[in-house]
């Protein structure tokens, strides 16, 4: 895997998720107020406020871009989009924000052609921020509220090779349930670790976990910006199948396929049982 500076590009996005975080972390200190939208799901006004800053800062930097953000689509508006377009969670992990325990995150995804090829994942609250960018590399930085990120301190990191004595999966802290365990019946696993939102995948990316199924509903904008992290560090996501993942799915109103997040190759994303 080529590695070597982030693109202006890449910073840009990076910055702009810093922003939404400092917003977001203004609302988590003083309180949340859930509300329910139509699917059932929560929202607060944090989402809200962090997904217009976005919007507003990604119309500046690339104007001729189309942005799929959740809380827009919720509402209605959903752009035509083409080969290349944006995606945008503006705060996934919204229980984990609501329970206060910190494992939230801010996602904006560049998707061409199907592909993730530009992605930053930021959790505010655990002062850790990823960038994920091909060819370029996956990187990892430690941040501080209300300092501004200081990018020459980025740390290059990378998927670890599967560990001889078994694999350490991360699954979802909210949605675990008996297929996921059902699942990893099929791999030598030795520990397990629960996380919230987008994290899961970064773990992955970071050498921390070795693979995260997910088979239960998830959205495109929930998981673009990890993966895109997690494929520039060497990490591959598939469907359950062994099927490529793919973005754009305007017919499905982007909702995902059940996946494996693998630290290893394509052909270890089926299990062996």
């Amino acid at each position: 895997m080529k590695s070597s500076a982030p693109s202006p590009t890449a910073i840009q996005l990076a910055e702009t998720a810093w922003q939404a975080g400092e917003i977001i972390l203004r609302h988590y200190a003083s309180g949340v107020e859930a509300r329910h939208k139509e699917d059932r799901s929560p929202v607060t006004a944090a989402d809200e406020e962090a997904e217009r800053h976005i919007i507003e800062r990604l119309r500046r930097l690339s104007p001729d871009i189309p942005i799929v953000a959740e809380e827009e689509v919720a509402a209605g508006r959903m752009p035509q989009i083409g080969s290349r377009f944006y995606l945008v969670d503006p705060l996934d992990g919204t229980k984990e924000f609501i329970s206060g325990n910190g494992e939230f995150t801010v996602n904006i995804a560049e998707i061409e052609n199907g592909r993730p090829v530009r992605g930053v994942v930021y959790l505010p609250a655990k002062e850790r921020l990823f960038i994920g960018e091909i060819p370029q590399g996956a990187y990892e930085l430690k941040t501080q509220a209300g300092v501004p990120p200081d990018f020459s301190r980025l740390q290059l990191i990378h998927v670890r090779p599967a560990p001889e004595d078994g694999l350490v999966a991360v699954a979802s802290r909210s949605h675990r349930d008996y297929n996921t365990d059902e699942y990893l019946k099929n791999f030598p696993i030795k520990d397990f670790a629960a996380a919230g939102s987008s994290l899961k995948l970064c773990l992955v990316a970071a050498g921390e976990a070795d693979i995260y199924p997910r088979l239960g509903r998830t959205m495109e904008w929930d998981i673009a910006a990890g993966h895109a992290v997690l494929a520039a560090a060497g990490g591959t996501v598939h469907t359950i199948d062994g099927r490529p993942f793919t973005y754009g799915k305007v017919e499905e109103k982007f909702a995902n396929q059940f996946f494996v997040a693998r630290g290893g190759p394509p052909e270890s994303a089926v299990g062996t049982g």
